[in-house]
């Protein structure tokens, strides 16, 4: 069968490296991909918010299934336009995307259905908004309303840093329309963690538990990120965190997809905040896997990945005919990044030493924004890499990947020299 996969960073590579595992899979195209997905697929040159052409394509090639990878296109409603055509793909439609497209909506979803989140006001008025912080005081958070790619959220430890999130957000317009409106919520103290699963609006099968690291710097210190690494499994959620965060966060997300009548045939993903007394709270639904967090947790299934996507996008979830498998070894995804992001950054700078990582046994090279100048592979974006290594634990997973990632050079090369090291002394969940 023939797949597109519609995306070009390093959870779209994952994606097309896990695909190109199965025999039922003749053929990959990704639009418009990178340099390491060109290796296992043929790149098309064609936006992902394209959504005209990208059905042109299918229809020409006469491809079987599309997964979408970024949430852009789901939010516009890219899902919806190739059912309506008949075609089969792996992604919720608009109205579901609207829970990681507007975080109000999404509030407004968990309260309604009872899914344990922090207090919240949301806002049009950044008059009112500031009004609210100086009253309701610090620390607080300040997310824009709308799709920032993972950079729209402030966690404000002081009154002032909350107006001048408010500020950038409202005011200045750093993201655009997506700050229109505000959430300003209550700050939860606890520890973060990530919770995917696959859905096909009736039955939701789980993958294994992942942690996300958003700050720049070690120390979870400077501004947030699309992800600067990720590792699996995170130790915070043990199985009976798991089964609450089933019973308290899924089963009712479910419930109002149902009861809502959303078509939603894809990933679920809950940013989680495990509190001191094990139950979670949810900071945020996302309608797509996460990134990093996908190339941690994709290199730890054994099962065919394409068989889970078609029957899902099928509505056949519950008629797999083996549960979902999962290597009982762990993973570590670190994220190169270029110079100066998540700000700005230059591109073109000539990356060396992934030779030298492809003859490593268990690591793999998920490239995020890569592109070629003549025979170079060279940086196209922010986040570069993600050097991803697989090992019994997460101290030998840990070790293996920053071993990769020492033979990896690029000008300016930014990394975390942290990532998993919050689990390396504690046991692992599964």
């Amino acid at each position: 069968m023939k797949v597109l996969v519609i995306g070009g960073g390093g959870r779209e590579h994952a994606i097309v490296w896990k695909l190109s595992q199965s025999r039922r899979v003749d053929k990959i195209y990704c639009c418009p991909g990178n340099a390491g997905i060109a290796e296992l697929a043929e790149c098309v040159d064609i936006k992902p918010d394209d959504a005209g052409a990208l059905l042109n394509l299918v229809r020409y090639e006469w491809i079987d299934l599309a997964i979408v990878g970024p949430e852009g296109p789901l939010a516009a409603g890219i899902a919806d336009a190739f059912r309506k055509d008949g075609r089969k793909i792996f992604g919720p439609g608009a109205q579901g995307a609207r829970l990681e497209g507007s975080k109000a909506f999404s509030k407004d979803f968990m309260r309604r259905y009872g899914i344990p989140t922090a207090g919240y006001r949301v806002f049009s008025s950044y008059i009112h908004a500031e009004e609210y912080v100086r009253l309701k005081g610090a620390p607080i958070v300040v997310k824009a309303d709308g799709l920032a790619a993972g950079k729209g959220v402030f966690v404000a430890e002081t009154v002032d840093e909350a107006c001048e999130a408010l500020r950038l957000i409202m005011k200045e317009r750093a993201f655009g329309d997506a700050g229109e409106k505000v959430v300003v919520e209550d700050c939860v103290a606890g520890e973060e963690a990530s919770f995917m699963a696959f859905t096909d609006g009736q039955t939701l099968v789980p993958m294994v538990s992942s942690q996300d690291h958003k700050r720049l710097m070690d120390g979870d210190t400077g501004p947030n990120t699309g992800g600067m690494g990720a590792y699996s499994p995170a130790p915070v959620l043990s199985e009976e965190v798991e089964r609450a965060v089933m019973e308290k966060v899924m089963r009712p997300f479910l419930r109002g997809i149902r009861s809502e009548q959303m078509d939603f045939r894809g990933v679920i993903y809950a940013g989680l905040m495990i509190r001191p007394d094990g139950s979670p709270m949810v900071l945020e639904f996302n309608c797509r896997f996460g990134d990093p967090e996908t190339q941690a947790v994709l290199a730890r299934l054994d099962s065919d990945f394409f068989e889970i996507i078609l029957a899902a996008s099928e509505g056949k979830l519950g008629h797999l005919t083996a549960p979902v498998s999962w290597s009982r070894d762990a993973s570590v995804c670190v994220v190169l990044a270029s110079g100066g992001y998540p700000g700005g950054y230059e591109k073109g700078r000539i990356i060396r030493g992934l030779d030298k990582v492809k003859e490593m046994k268990d690591v793999v090279v998920f490239h995020a924004a890569t592109g070629f100048a003549g025979n170079d592979v060279v940086t196209d974006g922010g986040r570069v890499l993600g050097v991803t290594a697989t090992a019994a634990d997460v101290r030998a997973a840990r070790q293996r990947a920053y071993e990769a990632v020492e033979k990896i050079t690029f000008e300016g090369m930014h990394y975390r020299k942290d990532i998993a090291s919050r689990a390396v002394n504690r046991p692992a969940c599964r």
